[in-house]
């Protein structure tokens, strides 16, 4: 991890940092080294994936992307080596078992869906994650609570869909409202490099070219605002998972991995 900041540099993802060191509300932190977040894994080179399993005890990969995205993709280094667990938990709805919409219809990925542009309407993407996929976002936040080694959880750019689950995660770890708008946030310092990685692939650069760059700018007040309407729908981020499955045990769980003693 880079000294004095979160930031975990790799030759292979630009957006990787760890969820700890960030402030609670009752005057804790949470720890680090035990979730972090990131773009897509598909490039990590050999020095990557030796740091992430020796620095961080990586045991665990929730990956938040479709189906149609993985498959185009193509399988990334994580997925050789036999330590590390991999979670597949798309926040997209699915026409069968197994396949996202998109990918029934076609060959490619819906990028408006993957990489929201950041005006209000991303905050109805948001929502749509919940609204679509609480399974999924429920078996994320408990892929957290293991205790063997690091979870890392990304998606494409580690922005939308990755900063949606964090951002659930840390509440219910009761880091505040500050810190948890200000980590998604954060993903802005590194957007010139995320889009760059993008535009490399084929799965996303036609859609990306078309757009201006800073329409993809993680802004502070989506994230302020997709909180905000949890609030008041749901009485919160855990009356949202009480109504999906989540449990008193899951929350202690969770908060046990995030926070120091």
């Amino acid at each position: 991890m880079d000294d004095g900041t979160r930031w975990i540099e790799l030759d292979g993802a630009v957006n990787a940092r760890d969820l700890g060191g960030l402030p609670t509300t009752d005057g804790r932190a949470t720890r680090l080294g035990r979730v972090l977040r990131s773009d897509n894994l598909q490039d990590l080179s050999v020095a990557d994936v030796r740091l992430l399993l020796d620095d961080y005890a990586l045991k665990n990969v929730i990956d938040l992307r479709s189906d149609a995205e993985v498959r185009l993709e193509g399988p990334g280094p994580l997925t050789r080596i036999p330590s590390v667990t991999l979670h597949q938990l798309s926040l997209f709805p699915e026409g069968g078992r197994h396949t996202d919409v998109a990918a029934d219809t076609a060959e490619d990925v819906d990028v408006d869906k993957a990489l929201p542009w950041q005006d209000d309407r991303s905050t109805g993407h948001y929502l749509g994650y919940l609204a679509d996929r609480g399974d999924s976002i429920v078996a994320a936040l408990r892929v957290m609570t293991r205790t063997d080694g690091s979870s890392l959880v990304h998606c494409a750019a580690g922005k939308d869909r990755t900063g949606v689950v964090c951002a659930l995660a840390l509440d219910v770890a009761g880091v505040t409202r500050e810190a948890i708008v200000a980590d998604y946030a954060q993903t802005g310092e590194r957007l010139d490099a995320v889009l760059r990685r993008l535009r490399a692939s084929d799965t996303y650069a036609a859609d990306l070219d078309s757009r201006p760059a800073d329409s993809h700018l993680p802004h502070a007040s989506l994230m302020e605002k997709l909180l905000a309407r949890v609030d008041e729908e749901y009485g919160g981020t855990l009356g949202w998972l009480d109504g999906h499955g989540w449990t008193p045990e899951d929350t202690d769980a969770l908060r046990d991995r995030f926070l120091s003693p």
